[in-house]
């Protein structure tokens, strides 16, 4: 893990994150699909996340469990945060190639249409296998 600064498209917020990973996973899942229009990649930045132009970012409760967060000026994408361990999920295209990313999972593959494939060998969770090891 390493440490990370995101920033939206228009920068009105800023995302500075204490323990990043640097492994990036796509989640293919029908809400994440409607998010973003496509896969969400992402990495996970853990529960330590300080925002900067925090009034500038609109939050969706998209489930009992999970919110999603927006920058109200622009529109970018800035989280998917689970509430129960405050762990966020941040798009990876808001930290740039300031690190050396992996993309090495996929999940909620039997969502994924068929249209498109990642050449890239990593390994894929279904939706059932995802919420399985969230609770172990």
């Amino acid at each position: 893990t390493t440490n990370g600064i995101g920033k939206c498209l228009c920068g009105s917020v800023t995302l500075a994150c204490d323990d990043m990973s640097l492994s990036v996973g796509a989640c293919h899942c029908t809400s994440c699909q409607r998010w973003v229009g496509g896969p969400l990649l992402s990495v996970d930045c853990g529960p330590s996340v300080n925002i900067e132009g925090r009034e500038n970012v609109s939050i969706y409760n998209s489930s009992d469990w999970a919110e999603r967060a927006f920058c109200s000026a622009c529109g970018s994408h800035l989280f998917y945060r689970l509430k129960h361990n405050n762990q966020h999920i941040v798009p990876v295209g808001l930290f740039g190639k300031q690190h050396d990313f992996n993309f090495d999972h996929q999940i909620f593959i039997e969502d994924k249409p068929e249209y498109y494939c990642f050449s890239n060998q990593t390994k894929n969770m279904t939706g059932a296998e995802v919420f399985a090891q969230a609770q172990s």
